[in-house]
């Protein structure tokens, strides 16, 4: 089975978003530079962060996403960002009326089976876990193997953490990885188990 990652872009106060769920700058880094991340021509980054964050895309088999960030992004039309192969929505409520059914997205209720789904669908390739509650509650279950962040040199202030509701201690390793790209600094830690 594939490792299980939380990962977002976060401001050095640890908000992934402001309070009206918009993230402001904190995607800045990815158009503020000449190499292209993507196919899309929008974004990109530094040649640092191109190395570290498309290596690590084409890594990922399934992003795990609460139903929050699924409504929020229209369930990015059907399509799977990043070219990640299938979604996992962690929710209560049934897929949205009329939406394909034959879109890779589905449905889970609650946060143990949307991991146990999401790595029979990834296979040995990473599954990764949006941040904010729903990486939380994950977190907080034990089901993360390690924390990547993307830290942005802002101040948000207040809005939606990147932990969401964790109120528990939890350790984590050195970080193993610690690339400086342009307005962003990109960490990763093994979790303590």
């Amino acid at each position: 089975m594939g490792k299980v990652v939380m990962y977002a872009s976060v401001s050095v106060d640890g908000f992934i978003a402001d309070e009206n769920d918009q993230p402001g700058p904190l995607f800045d880094w990815l158009t503020g530079g000449e190499v292209p991340l993507d196919d899309s021509g929008v974004l990109k980054v530094s040649q640092a962060s191109y190395d570290h964050t498309r290596a690590y895309w084409d890594r990922i088999g399934v992003t795990i996403a609460g139903r929050h960030v699924f409504d929020l992004t229209d369930g990015w039309d059907g399509k799977p960002p990043s070219g990640i192969d299938h979604v996992v929505v962690v929710t209560h409520r049934p897929a949205p009326e009329g939406w394909d059914a034959g879109a890779p997205f589905h449905f889970v209720d609650g946060i143990e089976a949307a991991v146990v789904k999401a790595q029979e669908l990834a296979g040995d390739r990473l599954v990764e876990v949006a941040a904010g509650d729903v990486g939380g509650q994950a977190l907080a279950a034990g089901l993360v193997d390690e924390v990547r962040m993307d830290v942005v040199p802002v101040v948000l202030g207040s809005g939606k953490r990147f932990f969401g509701s964790v109120e528990a201690q939890y350790l984590l390793e050195d970080p193993d990885v610690v690339i400086q790209g342009n307005r962003v600094l990109h960490l990763s830690y093994g979790v303590r188990r």
